[in-house]
């Protein structure tokens, strides 16, 4: 995000603090996208990463006139979100539960007999492989190096939103990026 992205972004929850509710639909409608992404990312689940961006903006209004004005609201918000994904993490481990995400249930053989639609492309397995390694990663080291891969997010944005320091997030995502590679060798010997 730019600074004027950044001031707005500010200025709407000095708005929403101050009862302006429709300034929360403004921020959903900016940021939902890339929280969802996020939150997909890290939980492997489109459909659970829908859930829990929603959950994200709600504690967003609930707790509007805790946030500081100056702290970034993206920083604030991927915070919130991150926690609210390791409490579902925490929650699934102790509740099991074997849910099909759509792309799963096309996989599923068809009951009358024909045959499957075509196959998937080398790009795809691959790309779900990369998830796949991604999710195998230790819960610290993954939502650092999505934090910083795909959300493109600073070390100093990355070590606020985990409450850590910078030279913690560069060994996690030096480490993540190593057990990637790792996990990924066979896909990278056909590169």
């Amino acid at each position: 995000m730019t600074a004027p992205e950044d001031d707005e972004d500010r200025h709407l929850m000095i708005a929403l603090a101050g009862g302006n509710d429709p300034a929360l639909n403004v921020l959903m409608r900016r940021w939902n996208v890339r929280l969802t992404s996020y939150l997909d990312r890290l939980c492997g689940s489109h459909a659970t990463a829908c859930d829990l961006a929603q959950e994200t903006f709600v504690r967003v209004y609930k707790h509007r006139h805790r946030f500081r004005t100056a702290q970034k609201f993206s920083t604030w918000l991927f915070a919130i979100a991150t926690n609210l994904a390791r409490n579902h993490a925490r929650w699934q481990k102790r509740h099991p539960v074997t849910l099909l995400e759509p792309e799963q249930v096309s996989d599923l053989p068809l009951p009358c007999g024909q045959p499957c639609p075509s196959g998937h492309m080398e790009q795809e397995e691959r790309a779900e492989a990369v998830r796949a390694a991604i999710l195998k990663l230790p819960p610290e080291q993954k939502e650092t190096l999505i934090l910083s891969t795909y959300e493109g997010m600073t070390h100093s944005e990355i070590a606020t939103i985990m409450e850590t320091s910078e030279k913690v997030v560069e060994m996690r995502l030096y480490r993540a990026r190593k057990q990637l590679k790792e996990l990924l060798q066979p896909w990278l010997k056909n590169v």
